[in-house]
């Protein structure tokens, strides 16, 4: 058999990279969020430090100086929050709390975006969405006065109706048993629109022809939504789960602390977080050193949780991860 020879003139070049005028002007939108980050997210960094010494203000000097010339403290201010006996109440609240709101965050959402997606009248669609995403531009503080004119043991809303009714008035903000439940409806009620729009915009880039399809098969409702629209929302379901799961040792401050209008002591049990410990530890003089320390946990913790969970996701379903 004659043996095909490759001409000898044809060479494996390789094209060179150039810089070309698209990514100059790809450069040139993302620098003001480069600098932004630069200045605002990795500078601050550098006060990472604080958490490994006992910090001490020198006077006439500045807080660079301070820091550097402070005694290193090595992970002593580290042995201070995990031998304090309120660190499992800390963790297990925020925790706990952060675990339902994950999955309501999830449920929720989606389902309210499915039933708004099949309502025919786009006129109530906007009004429903409006509702339900105005609670998201509230303030915790501007919410807790509403919460107050409900719960308020003299004038309360609530108290007054369990009056006419019969009934004796609940010390809404002494009875720890009832928080739980108030902690989890507030979250839901201000977060739930933010979500359900997201969600909402998914549903809305989904092909229309595949609903066309469905509809010439004979496919149901229930079976379009089922088959369609689900399935199509699964990535945006999982990149949310994987950035709420991100944030599970955060708690939402305004939340815990301003909606009961301050931590008291029969309280403590169902309100404190890490959140909260580090403001009323600031709050009592605690050293900085061991406040850093509880927010720098805080940090590395969520970035371990975000890493492991996206690492679980990219096992199952590599498409849906995010790294």
């Amino acid at each position: 058999m004659n043996k095909v020879k490759k001409p000898e003139n044809v060479k494996n070049t390789k094209r060179k990279k150039r810089w070309r005028r698209d990514d100059t002007e790809l450069t040139l939108l993302a620098l003001p969020t480069t600098i932004w980050y630069i200045l605002f997210s990795f500078l601050p960094m550098f006060g990472i430090i604080i958490a490994f010494k006992n910090y001490k203000i020198f006077p006439g000097h500045n807080f660079i100086y301070n820091l550097l010339h402070s005694e290193w403290a090595g992970f002593n201010n580290f042995k201070f929050m995990v031998k304090s006996k309120d660190l499992f109440i800390l963790l297990r609240n925020t925790i706990g709390y952060n675990l339902i709101f994950i999955v309501l965050g999830i449920l929720i959402p989606v389902t309210l975006a499915i039933m708004i997606s099949l309502i025919h009248s786009k006129k109530k669609s906007k009004v429903y969405q409006t509702m339900m995403f105005f609670p998201h531009f509230m303030s915790w503080v501007v919410v807790s006065y509403f919460v107050f004119a409900f719960l308020s043991i003299d004038k309360g809303v609530i108290n007054n109706i369990l009056k006419s009714m019969g009934h004796e008035t609940v010390q809404w903000y002494m009875e720890a048993k009832y928080w739980p439940f108030i902690f989890v409806f507030m979250q839901v009620w201000k977060t739930v629109g933010y979500s359900m729009v997201v969600y909402l915009a998914s549903i809305t880039g989904i092909d229309g022809t595949l609903y066309e399809a469905a509809v010439i098969d004979g496919a149901t409702k229930w079976q379009q939504v089922k088959f369609i629209t689900i399935p199509s929302l699964k990535t945006i379901v999982i990149m949310m789960f994987i950035l709420s799961v991100g944030r599970i040792f955060y708690s939402d401050f305004g939340l815990f602390y301003q909606i009961p209008r301050g931590i008291t002591g029969s309280l403590y049990n169902v309100a404190s977080t890490l959140d909260t410990y580090v403001y009323t530890a600031l709050l009592a003089s605690t050293p900085v050193g061991m406040t850093a320390a509880a927010t720098f946990f805080q940090s590395v913790a969520c970035c371990i949780t975000i890493l492991i969970a996206n690492w679980i996701v990219k096992k199952i379903d590599n498409e849906s991860a995010i790294i």
